[in-house]
């Protein structure tokens, strides 16, 4: 079990801070093997190329953190999803997926 707490502190994901001037934070937390990446699936798109999605590496502990304090979160990839479905920030039946890489974005009710 020790192990496992230990790795999880470890692994780290992409994480971008957009604040809004409304002083409403847009949280991106995408798969560190995702960014810069495209993937079409019929007539969708998830183009993960833009400076929108590069960021910083965060742990998951700082992640989870960040997620808690945003009003708005985008999260791309199977790691950044399950991490905030543990966290019980999004249910699983919000998650979407264009050639099986799944994403979903969450809209808090605090301003």
């Amino acid at each position: 079990m020790e192990q496992k707490t230990q790795s999880n502190l470890k692994y780290k994901m992409i994480v971008k801070i957009h604040k809004k001037e409304s002083k409403r934070m847009l949280l991106v937390v995408c798969d560190s093997e995702l960014v810069g990446k495209k993937f079409e699936e019929n007539n969708k798109q998830l183009d993960l190329t833009s400076d929108f999605y590069k960021g910083e590496e965060k742990t998951n502990l700082e992640i989870c953190d960040i997620m808690r304090n945003s009003n708005m979160i985008n999260l791309v990839g199977e790691k950044a999803v399950n991490l905030a479905i543990k966290e019980g920030i999004i249910d699983s039946d919000h998650v979407k997926k264009i050639s099986n890489i799944p994403y979903a974005q969450v809209i808090t009710q605090e301003s």
